[in-house]
């Protein structure tokens, strides 16, 4: 099925919801038939997903489970079903919590007893992104390797492709740019739109929708921002298209992030408004702490460093809240930043320091140049004895991250920042060597405050 007959899905049974709710308060009253209650939310929970309502979801399920518990049906198969239910409701409403991984262990559990792949395949998917969505990439990068051996055979060829992707993503975070390009593109290459309707009820995302939304932050790191910045314009409007609130909100994030990286500002305003208008229409708090994280960082990259560093502070909470740690530490970046501009170099410094702990403790290294890049800008405003030895050592660290992680854009960033501090200590030469062979290794993206930056630089060493 394509996106047509999704859409006369979602048309001729959008319309029974209302039907759905009465017969299952009738269900679960004390009139009712807890049975039927189990069987008919079992049988709901995709449309649910579907219809992008997620609380709804959450508790009609957490009630079916409540009666099974108190023995309403011995049906392991319907639990199954409620479990999986279970676990994507509540990690899109309550973020990667233990409940999660719960409910997707439970789901993985029954499923290896009743010898079911298909749901061993959706329990694993879960629990792959629990531990994405926690950071725990190198767990998360060994699920995708176990979905991957399950599904190589399976009957539906579109299976196998969400493999890729969560290779592709794990490797991303991992900083393995080239081999997560080479699972994501293999994914698009192959993917069919046919394929494209199952995917939703039972992996939570649509598969073109998350996996471009994965390529478009490879594509900038690796030296081609303007392609990044196409692809993910392009996948907004498809994500649009298929009207699946989690899928936008995904693809919103991250071209959210692109934007910020490339110095688009007009972009990124708009797109991160429009992730905020679908997380709290929606109650995805799982995407609002995104959003305002973003919101903090684009004012603080506009000069108002007082309204974003609160709009900061309250997404890093917020994602705190709803144990979202992933891409975490590329916004205490952004708030190291921020307080480093307005004189609050040690709290900056702090700030910085808890992003390189995390990505020290969950090896998500995807944005570790750039960290260690901008603690060495903040111990040259720091001042203190020995901060430039200290800031060069920084620099050719994140040089040295960037160059075997194929990161040509943060390669350019740690020229940059290194020929600068080479150009006032009279290493003209030195710093014009380092800087111009990175700068003519991009093929686009000239109009980029980034690229304009190291130009303007080069010429002045000239």
């Amino acid at each position: 099925m394509g996106k047509r007959s999704r859409a006369d899905l979602l048309e001729a049974y959008g319309r029974s919801i209302d039907e759905i709710r009465t017969a299952l308060d009738w269900a679960f009253s004390t009139r009712g038939d807890a049975c039927l209650g189990v069987a008919l939310t079992a049988s709901a929970a995709p449309l649910w997903m579907e219809l992008s309502l997620m609380e709804e979801c959450r508790i009609r399920v957490e009630c079916a489970l409540s009666s099974l518990r108190l023995g309403a049906s011995a049906d392991t198969r319907r639990e199954m079903q409620l479990h999986t239910a279970l676990g994507a409701a509540l990690f899109h409403t309550r973020g990667p919590g233990p409940e999660v991984c719960a409910a997707w262990t439970d789901a993985l559990a029954i499923a290896e007893r009743l010898g079911d792949t298909e749901y061993r395949l959706r329990a694993l998917w879960g629990l792959w992104v629990y531990r994405i969505i926690n950071a725990e990439c190198r767990a998360a990068l060994a699920l995708g390797q176990r979905f991957c051996g399950l599904s190589a055979d399976h009957a539906d060829a579109s299976v196998p492709l969400v493999g890729d992707r969560m290779l592709g993503t794990s490797l991303f975070f991992l900083g393995d740019h080239s081999n997560a390009r080479r699972h994501i593109e293999r994914l698009l290459s192959r993917y069919s739109e046919p394929m494209r309707a199952s995917h939703v009820a039972r992996f939570q995302l649509d598969l073109p929708v998350s996996a471009r939304a994965t390529l478009a932050p490879i594509l900038w790191l690796q030296g081609f921002p303007d392609q990044a910045m196409r692809l993910a314009r392009d996948n907004v409007e498809d994500a649009r298209s298929i009207d699946h609130v989690p899928s936008m909100c995904h693809a919103l994030a991250n071209i959210g992030m692109v934007a910020l990286g490339v110095g688009d500002l007009a972009a990124a305003e708009r797109w991160v408004a429009m992730l905020l208008e679908f997380s709290a229409k929606h109650a995805l708090g799982l995407w609002q702490g995104s959003g305002h994280g973003y919101q903090g960082w684009l004012l603080i990259k506009r000069g108002d460093v007082a309204a974003g560093m609160r709009f900061l502070r309250t997404g890093l909470d917020e994602l705190r809240e709803n144990k979202f740690v992933v891409s975490r530490q590329a916004l205490l970046g952004a708030l190291a930043e921020g307080l480093a501009s307005v004189g609050q170099v040690t709290e900056g410094l702090l700030a910085i320091d808890e992003a390189l702990a995390q990505s020290g403790r969950t090896e998500e290294r995807w944005d570790i140049a750039e960290l260690l890049r901008v603690r060495g800008e903040l111990l040259l405003l720091q001042g203190a004895p020995g901060a430039a030895l200290a800031a060069e050592d920084h620099f050719l660290q994140a040089l040295d991250w960037a160059r075997r992680q194929g990161a040509l854009w943060w390669e350019l960033c740690s020229a940059t920042s290194l020929a600068r501090l080479w150009r006032e200590r009279r290493r003209t030469k030195q710093a014009r060597e380092l800087l111009a062979p990175v700068y003519d290794r991009f093929t686009e993206g000239f109009a980029t405050a980034g690229l304009r930056g190291a130009k303007a630089l080069i010429d002045e060493l000239s």
